[in-house]
């Protein structure tokens, strides 16, 4: 389970199995007891979340769009594919 970084409390990673086949680029959140999943393409989106509110829901969000370039490149490192950004 490969931590892409940690902020205010929070890990940000991704599972080295993420399904088959893979599904599309996304950083798992976890702290807490909470946790969410967000979507990195097209943009940041909230893809699933348990216990957090709104108000933290949106720092997230904001937090993983600018690192979004960093989560991208830590993904298509880890999977292999090396895609450029």
């Amino acid at each position: 389970m490969p931590v892409v970084f940690r902020e205010s409390g929070l890990r940000y990673f991704f599972f080295s199995n993420e399904g088959a086949p893979r599904e599309a680029p996304h950083i798992h959140v976890i702290g807490g007891g909470r946790d969410a999943k967000i979507w990195l393409e097209p943009e940041a989106s909230i893809a699933d979340s348990y216990g957090f509110n709104s108000r933290e829901l949106s720092a997230i969000l904001l937090t993983v769009t600018n690192n979004r370039d960093r989560i991208l490149k830590a993904w298509h490192e880890h999977f292999g594919n090396g895609r450029p950004l």
